[in-house]
Formats: C-alpha cells, sequence, structure tokens
C-alpha cells in the first residue's frame, strides 16, 4: 500500500489469513482478509449484527475472540460493508495489503488511516 513494504498487522492476537500477523492473501483466502482494522466496540457490536461475531472466543479455533483496539486483518468487503454503514474501524494503512483496492477506494481507507502524518 502507498508503494511502502506490507507492515506486520498484529500478533496479539495473531491475525491474517495464513495467521502469521500480517493481511496477506492466497488462493484459498476466498474472504480476502487484507484490511488490516482496528477493532472499535461500535464495529464490534456491527460486525455481529451482521452474523460475524469477532468478539466471542472460539477455542476451538484458537480464537480469542476480540475487544476495542485490537488489531485484526479484516474481510475487505466487511469493511467496505460497514464503512457504508456509517461503521467502518479505523485502518493501519501501512498494514493493509494492497489487494484491498479491488474492493474499497483508497480516499476511503485514508480517511479512517491511523498511521498517515
Amino acid at each position: 500500500m502507498l508503494g511502502e513494504p506490507l507492515q506486520p498487522c498484529s500478533t496479539d492476537p495473531m491475525t491474517g489469513f495464513f495467521r502469521n500477523g500480517g493481511c496477506l492473501t492466497g488462493p484459498d483466502d476466498v474472504g480476502r482478509h487484507l484490511v488490516c482494522a482496528v477493532m472499535s466496540a461500535e464495529f464490534l457490536k456491527f460486525s455481529k449484527a451482521a452474523g460475524n461475531d469477532l468478539s466471542t472466543p472460539a477455542p476451538q479455533y484458537a480464537f480469542p475472540g476480540l475487544k476495542p483496539g485490537d488489531r485484526w486483518c479484516l474481510v475487505a468487503m466487511r469493511w467496505q460493508e460497514a464503512f457504508e454503514a456509517g461503521m467502518a474501524p479505523k485502518v493501519a494503512l501501512l498494514s493493509t495489503h494492497a489487494g484491498a483496492l479491488n474492493y474499497v477506494k483508497l480516499e476511503d481507507l485514508k480517511r479512517y488511516a491511523i498511521d498517515l502524518s
């Protein structure tokens, strides 16, 4: 993104489709977990209501459940859906995969970026 190397999103909790801390993707990543989003209480509530409960732990998947302030590689279309509903979480732009631009506009991501000076 922005011509910079992709930075890690989070290792605590461990995120990414490959659970390596980065918003990397591959052919098996049907959802395209490309946007490094910073969770907020509002977004977690929105996501749960939309059918994707990110706040409840799921030990069977080694998923701790997310809380406000956690960073998570979010499905690009989920971020776009939240954006359109006025509920988009902040974004770590330098940790967001450039492939997200196939689903969301750069200017929208920049409006929510926490890492632009």
